[in-house]
């Protein structure tokens, strides 16, 4: 990383991760973007600049996207229909690269534990998984230096469960919270950290937390964890198991577009 970020903007910025996402890139220091429809009934912390744009809509990023150096993408969607995840999950980070054309920012993404797991029933028929994962592909494939964040269950912590723990290959799919659990704001801590680590260039992890106390410098953490291969649309360490192959044209033509393959 040749230097630190000076302005962040956050995509999903008024939920639930996102919110502490803004007040953490404020409190780090950042001048902090938060994209959101309406900044008449956005509510922000305090430093926050409300800037408006439709995350599914490419031609509304232009002016949110002028002269940021980071994005934190936070935003995720609901329901049943896989064209919803299409849309805002894997769609808002298509548009905000197509929209960068090629100008290089740092990328921290929030996806989930066990997105690579496209064949249980999470996944099916939503495949938000599936979109997820096709999203990290993208980022992956841009050129930009990032960190990929896969937050286990949100807030199902015990009171003494705080001790963060990076691990990598996505290997926990039972579906419920013994997979792992962190706390949002951990979650929003770990996405801005990892911004200025040098340590956590080009890593992609599970993040859950255990028994103990929160560790103080997470650069221990993001020096551990195995890079992602040179070129590779996966996460180290991830199953093969989702062929570039046997995706949809239009995914293969949008990383082709980003300088896959």
């Amino acid at each position: 990383m040749s230097s630190r970020p000076t302005t962040v903007l956050v995509f999903g910025a008024t939920g639930s991760i996102g919110t502490l996402a803004v007040a953490e890139a404020i409190r780090q220091g950042y001048a902090t973007r938060a994209l959101v429809r309406d900044p008449g009934t956005a509510q922000l912390p305090d430093g926050a600049e409300a800037v408006v744009g439709e995350l599914t809509d490419a031609s509304t990023l232009g002016a949110a996207l002028d002269g940021v150096d980071a994005l934190v993408f936070t935003h995720g969607s609901h329901g049943t229909e896989p064209a919803v995840y299409e849309a805002v999950d894997y769609g808002a980070v298509l548009n905000a690269l197509e929209v960068l054309a090629g100008r290089r920012v740092r990328i921290a993404q929030m996806t989930a534990l066990g997105v690579t797991d496209h064949t249980g029933p999470y996944d099916w028929p939503t495949e938000v998984h599936d979109w997820k994962r096709r999203a990290e592909r993208l980022v992956r494939a841009s050129g930009n230096g990032y960190t990929i964040v896969r937050p286990g269950w949100f807030d199902y912590n015990e009171a003494d469960e705080h001790r963060l723990v990076f691990r990598q290959g996505d290997t926990h799919h039972a579906g419920d919270s013994s997979d792992g659990v962190i706390a949002r704001a951990q979650i929003a801590r770990v996405l801005i950290d990892s911004l200025s680590a040098d340590a956590a260039e080009r890593k992609t992890f599970e993040l859950v937390a255990e028994r103990g106390e929160a560790q103080t410098d997470l650069t221990p953490l993001f020096a551990a964890l195995d890079a992602d291969a040179p070129g590779s649309l996966d996460g180290a360490h991830d199953p093969a198991n989702f062929p570039e192959d046997a995706q949809p044209e239009r995914v293969r033509a949008a990383l082709h577009s980003l300088g896959a393959f």
